[in-house]
């Protein structure tokens, strides 16, 4: 399945995601961000919403535009926060900061050695942690892609990214 094919299976409620996804995955749709680190976290997004058609087809479409690397890093995101975002966001959310002071005691090597430019692994992190909704890794993230050089608008891409393909999994559900 490719992405057209996703927006043809998006019902009639779903027009504004249809469109939305037609218009977040270029340059000029995602402004601040370069195509490869579009379609990185726009794959690392896919993942997350773990809709095997979601995932088919921007893999599809990320093929010419990212390397082996980015495809390997992309898949690394979704899995390290997947463990994190749920750590974390006990972290935060828990009214005892008595555990915040303990050691985590979690393997996350990639994070550091991801494989690829960091600055793109923390755009990817930072899209799937705002999907899985943890605000201090999102702190964390936005933290090290500023620090990069990465300018809010394209910070707000990434962001526009993972929600476009949150939502489009989401219709593909619901249709």
């Amino acid at each position: 399945m490719n992405i057209e094919q996703i927006k043809e299976n998006i019902g009639d409620f779903g027009k504004d995601i249809k469109i939305n996804l037609g218009n977040i995955l270029s340059e000029d749709g995602a402004p601040g961000l370069k195509l490869n680190q579009i379609m990185g976290i726009a794959l690392a997004s896919a993942y997350v919403t773990k809709n095997d058609n979601i995932v088919s087809a921007v893999k599809e479409l990320a093929k010419d535009y990212i390397s082996e690397n980015e495809l390997k890093a992309a898949k690394s995101a979704a899995a390290v926060m997947g463990m994190n975002n749920v750590y974390y966001r006990f972290i935060h959310l828990v009214s005892d900061k008595e555990y915040s002071k303990l050691p985590a005691k979690l393997r996350m090597n990639v994070i550091g050695n991801p494989g690829i430019d960091k600055v793109n692994f923390e755009l990817y992190s930072l899209a799937i942690s705002a999907i899985n909704g943890c605000g201090m890794c999102i702190d964390a993230h936005v933290h090290e892609i500023e620090k990069a050089g990465i300018e809010k608008i394209g910070i707000q891409s990434s962001i526009r990214i993972a929600a476009v393909i949150n939502a489009t999994a989401q219709s593909i559900t619901i249709n």
